[in-house]
């Protein structure tokens, strides 16, 4: 594997070459970027970017747009780290599709191995998976596609999972039956410990349930253990 080459989007200047100097001495290759506009030039010129570390509050468009457009266009790991501490901001950059979520103040020493954690993770192709599909797995009628993310109910209603739902859903259809902690779960889902308070999990489980719901004739397919976590207690067709 060549050096990882991670960008930095951060319009505080102290912020951003501490930044740089952290990943520079783990060896990596930084470059920087102070706004949007900048990060898609930066982006546009180096196609060898492996992952973004990127701020919410930018000058014109903000973190969270521009992750959207980031994810339109690239495959690459996505880490945000921001000084806004609340479920709604950390649940919707989740959504979007980053992959992790840091407040600031942050330790130095947390920030570095989850980087490279989430490099080597896309490194390595993205999703691993121990069930053996041909791309979509089926269950009580519906079907999820690992490719697209989409989820179709039996009556073929389809809908693209954000990442967190779809790696949440996955990881327990690997498994059915078994219990999975919230601390698995969101360890899977964005590869993070869970916090204090942390209801992330609670949340993207609700939305999949949401989901299956709409199709009445469904049965409850994600069972709460309470004091454990969940597992998925519907049928993986052959």
């Amino acid at each position: 594997m060549q050096t990882p080459v991670i960008l930095i989007v951060e319009d505080e200047d102290v912020t951003r070459l501490n930044l740089v100097s952290l990943f520079e001495a783990e060896g990596y290759k930084v470059i920087e970027a102070i706004d949007g506009d900048d990060m898609h030039d930066k982006l546009t010129n180096n196609d060898d970017v492996n992952l973004v570390v990127m701020d919410i509050n930018l000058p014109g468009k903000n973190g969270l747009i521009l992750a959207r457009e980031l994810r339109q266009k690239r495959k690459v790991g996505l880490i945000f780290l921001t000084g806004r501490d609340n479920d709604v901001d950390r649940i919707l950059g989740l959504e979007i599709g980053a992959d992790d979520y840091i407040t600031k103040p942050f330790n130095p020493r947390e920030l570095t191995i989850r980087a490279r954690n989430l490099i080597t993770r896309t490194a390595l192709g993205g999703e691993e998976s121990v069930l053996e599909t041909n791309g979509v797995i089926t269950f009580n009628g519906w079907e999820l596609d690992e490719n697209s993310r989409c989820l179709t109910s039996p009556n073929g209603d389809a809908k693209r999972l954000p990442k967190g739902e779809y790696r949440a859903l996955r990881l327990m259809l690997d498994s059915p039956g078994r219990i999975f902690s919230r601390e698995q779960l969101i360890k899977h889902m964005t590869g993070r410990e869970l916090r204090a308070n942390d209801r992330t999990v609670d949340v993207t489980i609700r939305r999949i349930r949401k989901h299956f719901e709409s199709d009445n004739s469904t049965s409850e397919l994600i069972s709460t253990i309470h004091g454990e976590g969940y597992r998925f207690i519907g049928k993986i067709d052959a």
